[in-house]
């Protein structure tokens, strides 16, 4: 999709990756509008690049910066990385701030965006939790 198409009156949608079944109509459950946009964010955050067949070029380098030195420099290195992630891969959003914050004490990184879903006057904002894993 292009970053310039109109998406006027869209509903987006996306699986529950959880994969839950309508008590009712046994089929699987679907997100939809901002918690459709959340897991779409929160999962090309967490993919590395050569993680989807057929298109090594998604993902994020996010997960070998956790194990840089935590300072100024990483957390400014991971703000920016987030934003360009975000601004190639899910043209949906549009982004208004990146938060960082290290945790040396739990080895994390916490993330805050804030974003503008297309069509929506409200921000949104979106918090993960970047750890190592060993």
């Amino acid at each position: 999709m292009a970053r310039n198409t109109p998406l006027k009156n869209s509903v987006f949608r996306d699986l529950d990756l959880n994969f839950n079944v309508h008590p009712n109509s046994k089929n699987l459950i679907t997100l939809k509008d901002e918690a459709a946009i959340r897991r779409a964010l929160r999962n090309i955050l967490l993919t590395q690049h050569y993680e989807r067949p057929f298109h090594p070029e998604i993902g994020s380098k996010l997960k070998s910066m956790l194990f840089e030195n935590f300072g100024p420099q990483t957390e400014l290195s991971l703000r920016q990385e987030i934003l360009n992630v975000i601004n190639n891969y899910e043209p949906r959003v549009r982004v208004v701030s990146i938060i960082v914050e290290s945790k040396p004490d739990m080895n994390a990184y916490g993330v805050t965006i804030t974003y503008y879903i297309a069509n929506n006057a409200t921000p949104q904002s979106t918090e993960l939790l970047l750890e190592r894993l060993r």
